[in-house]
């Protein structure tokens, strides 16, 4: 059994986090596992890919293009630009969430989050698009986005061990005083694709 995930969001929204959990859910229930980040040049709000390799075989901690089998994206730009790592019939759970860069901000360039999502609609064949980041407020703070979406990967049946178990380690990595919040984002983000 082999898994590749890809994670994309921008700094502060909690993409290592998600990765490391990820993979030590799978070390747990005993698969290896190879992990990268490539993180952007601004700590908050630059550009930031995780990717998770997990299950038998030689192979990087680097996803190929065309190989990945689920892309978590945590902000809507950065979930289209990594649409090439995507292989056919890849599974995609996207934040309909935007943060604009400074670049948008200060008028040197534009974003039209419409135009990103026709783009994902479009180019993928399983597509699960909501606003992450308003149910992670719900929960408590937008910094739980992660947790959501990890929460809605948990129900579709992909990865190689139970929903209660990446709970469980999500509580044990998470510190007690954050657990209950990111807890409530775990769940959310399960009932926005469908599951209890």
């Amino acid at each position: 059994m082999r898994l590749d995930i890809v994670i994309a969001g921008v700094g502060g929204q909690g993409n290592v986090l998600a990765s490391r959990i990820l993979a030590r859910a799978a070390m747990e229930v005993g698969l290896p596992v190879r992990t990268s980040e490539v993180i952007g040049m601004a700590q908050r709000e630059g550009a930031v890919m995780s990717q998770v390799r997990m299950g038998a075989g030689d192979y990087s901690a680097l996803i190929p293009n065309g190989q990945a089998d689920v892309l978590l994206g945590l902000e809507l730009a950065e979930t289209v630009r990594a649409v090439t790592k995507l292989k056919k019939g890849a599974v995609v759970i996207a934040n309909s969430a935007t943060i604009y860069p400074v670049s948008v901000s200060l008028g040197f360039s534009s974003y039209h989050p419409e135009q990103l999502t026709a783009f994902l609609k479009e180019r993928t064949d399983s597509l699960y698009l909501f606003d992450a980041t308003s149910l992670a407020n719900q929960a408590g703070t937008y910094k739980a986005t992660n947790m959501v979406m990890l929460g809605a990967l948990s129900v579709l049946d992909l990865l190689p061990y139970s929903a209660d178990h990446l709970r469980a380690v999500m509580e044990d990595v998470i510190p007690p005083r954050l657990r209950e919040m990111n807890l409530t984002a775990f769940a959310l983000g399960r009932q926005a694709v469908g599951g209890a």
